[in-house]
């Protein structure tokens, strides 16, 4: 699904103060009805992240962690198996996972002698049976299944999805009985930035595809909508180093991405929001 930047923008004003939640998602897509529910999920997500950067600071003072953690403690003093921490986040407009983590980092700080690592407090959030307080295991689950932005869940989710493409990526390059390395087997030979794919013939021959009259050497799968500001991380942290390194090449953003932002085919980065149909396969000696 290929936005406008006015499209996408009027998308992005209707989750301004709208809660990271999967009923909000819901209106969204009753808002929307002509956008895949994958397109929407994508562009809440990244907005709502968005938000939690602009938003971080304030959560993290000490005055505010220690308002939040006495709010925990009169909470399920009252009532243990209310959902306090998920209130408490989504009244204060900030991640659920994240508010869990600060809490639970707060709670071990009474309860351990040493302050707890950063690998026993990620444990801790992907299994909250390791807690040792039933209450407070049970409050951080609660945030962690509800949290539909942050969070090991999503994390989980993200990796799998992101995987899945791949997979479907390489099984259309097989179909087309295009020859590839995959990123694997990029870095055993030593490349540390790789793209998803190189597109390539052994021993002498060099295979390159021409898409729309483009050719790429390239092919990099991302599992979600190109906004700018994604976009522009990834073009500075990763596509230019592809092209300095490879050449020319294809992103395919296959939750769309706005249409502005195909703006770099003639210095060699083409997107998409699919697999190209209309390819044709050139083949030149590098002997």
């Amino acid at each position: 699904m290929i936005l406008t930047k006015a499209q996408y923008d009027e998308i992005a004003q209707c989750l301004v103060s709208v809660p990271p939640t999967r009923q909000s998602l819901r209106k969204l897509k009753q808002t929307f009805p002509s956008q895949s529910q994958a397109t929407l999920l994508s562009i809440f997500s990244q907005e709502y992240q968005k938000h939690i950067k602009r938003t971080h600071a304030k959560h993290h003072t000490s005055e505010a962690i220690e308002t939040y953690y006495q709010r925990y403690l009169n909470g399920v003093g009252r009532n243990g198996s209310a959902p306090v921490l998920l209130e408490l986040a989504n009244e204060v407009d900030y991640a659920p996972s994240l508010m869990a983590r600060i809490i639970l980092e707060r709670f071990l700080q009474d309860h351990e002698e040493t302050p707890p690592s950063k690998s026993v407090i990620n444990s801790m959030l992907r299994d909250p049976s390791q807690i040792p307080d039933g209450v407070l295991a049970n409050q951080v689950y609660q945030c962690i299944v509800n949290d539909c932005c942050y969070g090991p869940l999503v994390d989980c989710i993200k990796h799998a999805i992101g995987h899945e493409h791949e997979v479907l990526l390489r099984d259309l390059l097989l179909e087309k009985n295009l020859s590839f390395l995959d990123e694997d087997q990029l870095r055993a030979k030593g490349y540390d930035k790789t793209p998803d794919f190189i597109l390539q013939v052994p021993v002498v021959m060099l295979c390159s595809l021409a898409v729309e009259g483009h050719i790429i050497h390239w092919i990099e799968s991302k599992a979600s909508f190109g906004d700018e500001c994604s976009h522009h991380a990834y073009l500075h942290d990763q596509f230019w180093s592809y092209w300095n390194r490879f050449g020319p090449g294809l992103v395919i953003y296959w939750y769309g991405f706005i249409q502005e932002l195909d703006c770099n085919r003639e210095r060699g980065i083409l997107l998409k929001a699919c697999f190209p149909t209309d390819i044709v396969t050139l083949c030149h000696s590098i002997a």
